[in-house]
């Protein structure tokens, strides 16, 4: 079970052939039922194989990652609002004012049932038990970009692909940096979460 060909035909199961299914058209239903047994399987590799815990790790460096991800949110905040100026200007921080209940429901639903999941597929297991695959940490992270990039193919916009590609450069980096699965967690949401309010939640598949 541990042998590198086993590893790598799970690989692209889990991260090529199983996403880039999703942007075809079948039965939503079967889509959902295959997630859910891909996620169990997902759990079970953690758990049980690779022997990992569910809990906080000890001495994190908490200021240094508050520092960076303020430092990277600000970038962020500066593209995405010049980009909704430019190109929605009606809808920039719609949701906030107009829905701010929605708002709230929101920043909760995304970081728990969505980020999190997200980050234990492509950062935990991805990190954890397909290292031995790549002899390049460059190649190892670009790779994780691409095949987090095409988890979001069946949205059919390549803007987005565009920003899950360098999304996942990030998340990536700040996984290899720290090992910590919640750190990497807490990233993906401020970042999705702003996304969510400046208002560019409906082309990221978002309630609006």
């Amino acid at each position: 079970m541990h042998s590198v060909t086993y590893k790598l035909t799970e690989f692209f199961l889990i991260f090529i052939i199983l996403p880039v299914s999703f942007a075809l058209n079948y039965p939503f239903i079967i889509k959902a039922f295959l997630a859910v047994i891909g996620f169990a399987y997902v759990i079970y590799i953690l758990l049980k194989v690779e022997g990992n815990k569910f809990r906080i790790a000890p001495n994190l460096r908490w200021k240094l990652f508050w520092k960076h991800v303020f430092f990277k949110l600000l970038i962020i905040a500066f593209l995405t609002v010049g980009y909704m100026l430019l190109t929605a200007k009606s809808d920039l921080f719609h949701v906030l004012y107009r829905k701010p209940d929605l708002w709230v429901l929101f920043l909760f639903a995304y970081a728990m049932f969505s980020v999190y999941p997200q980050e234990l597929i492509y950062r935990t297991l991805y990190f954890q038990r397909y290292a031995c695959l790549f002899k390049s940490k460059s190649l190892f992270i670009f790779v994780n970009a691409i095949v987090f990039s095409l988890a979001h193919l069946f949205y059919r916009n390549s803007l987005v692909i565009l920003m899950t590609f360098l999304g996942g450069i990030l998340f990536a980096l700040t996984y290899y940096k720290t090992k910590s699965t919640l750190l990497v967690s807490i990233e993906h949401a401020i970042y999705g979460c702003w996304l969510f309010t400046v208002g560019m939640g409906q082309m990221l598949g978002f309630p609006d």
